[in-house]
């Protein structure tokens, strides 16, 4: 069974979005569920500053993992 997105969990976006100025492989927090399979997502640089809000759709994330995870 695969794992739904939470909020929290660290993400990165599979598509380019140039409008928004963001490209596949930005990375990303997921601070809000607005609805099922809707995410408003934070991306913030290395010191904390955030240069995007958006929601985004499930299909147009990934989540990262940092250690081991079951397959």
């Amino acid at each position: 069974m695969e794992r739904r997105i939470q909020e929290l969990d660290v993400v990165a976006l599979l598509t380019d979005l140039p409008e928004r100025k963001l490209v596949a492989g930005q990375v990303g927090t997921v601070v809000e569920i607005l609805e099922d399979g809707v995410f408003e997502v934070d991306f913030s640089d290395d010191e904390g500053k955030t240069y995007a809000t958006l929601a985004l759709r499930e299909k147009d994330l990934i989540v990262l993992h940092y250690s081991p995870v079951a397959a």
